[in-house]
């Protein structure tokens, strides 16, 4: 087994919304968007960090202790693997396996492919949650490594996907549309956020889009939550959803209907 190494923020057991069956979710670090909603805004860096945080000790006492959080660590793709392994008979029973989230997976790509080889070797199932937002060649190189890929369409619009997550839409798009050439197994994920991606526009152009997909039959619909909100806080970040009014649940329903409608089987939640 290969000595490469990677930087992994969190590893998650007995996860049930990543993917199908019982599963591992592990964490890498870094990625290359920076959604206004991102849940998990500790992964956008991808070296590890140090936080310091300051405790007040009561209500407008000036006195205080300081903590020192760390996030992210180096780990070998042997620690890894040795985790997962652990936990293989709750993959054969349930038909789960292994999910590589983020961040985003692919902003490691050697580590990544080097953990999706050794899990192949030992028939574990594979999931890729990601933004597809890679090069060609990074998405060509892993792409028969994986199972099942998690696939996220968040915006159309190339202006606003650029305006809430900082980068443009067209090698997500185009990626999407390189592995539905190659018959992949994915899944489309779709967040809703109130006044930006659950817009009736926004639905359509989705919609439309991934008919043009071949292979795409699943749609993952991903309610905003504020969930992420103490995470903003404790690591002192600004927080641009802060007090956003969530989605009633007849508008996510409608989102449903819409897809159903076209033949789509999908799921609220992950």
């Amino acid at each position: 087994m290969t000595m490469t190494k990677g930087i992994v923020f969190d590893i998650k057991k007995y996860s049930i919304h990543d993917g199908p069956g019982i599963r591992t979710t592990v964490f890498l670090k870094g990625c290359p968007l920076k959604c206004w909603w991102c849940q998990n805004p500790e992964s956008q860096k991808l070296e590890p960090e140090i936080i310091k945080k300051i405790n007040r000790r009561k209500h407008l006492d000036l006195s205080y202790s300081e903590t020192i959080e760390r996030i992210g660590r180096e780990i070998s793709v042997q620690e890894i693997i040795a985790e997962i392994e652990r936990d293989l008979v709750f993959y054969d029973q349930s038909g789960g396996g292994v999910t590589f989230s983020g961040g985003e997976p692919l902003m490691q790509p050697d580590f990544l492919y080097e953990l999706l080889l050794e899990c192949r070797k030992r028939e574990i199932h594979t999931a890729l949650d990601t933004s597809g937002y890679a090069s060609s060649e990074v998405i060509s190189k892993i792409s028969e490594k994986v199972d099942l890929f998690l696939y996220d369409l968040k915006l159309m619009d190339e202006k606003e996907h650029i305006k809430y997550t900082g980068v443009s839409n067209k090698p997500i798009l185009e990626n999407l549309k390189g592995l539905s050439e190659e018959n992949r197994k994915i899944i489309i994920r779709i967040p809703v956020i109130p006044g930006i991606t659950d817009t009736d526009r926004n639905i359509n152009q989705i919609t439309e889009f991934v008919l043009s997909v071949n292979n795409v039959k699943e749609i993952d619909l991903l309610p905003y939550n504020h969930l992420g909100d103490s995470k903003y806080t404790r690591f002192n970040i600004p927080n641009r959803m802060a007090g956003l009014k969530l989605s009633p649940s007849n508008t996510i329903e409608k989102i449903k209907e819409k897809f159903e409608n076209k033949n789509f089987k999908v799921k609220i939640g992950g």
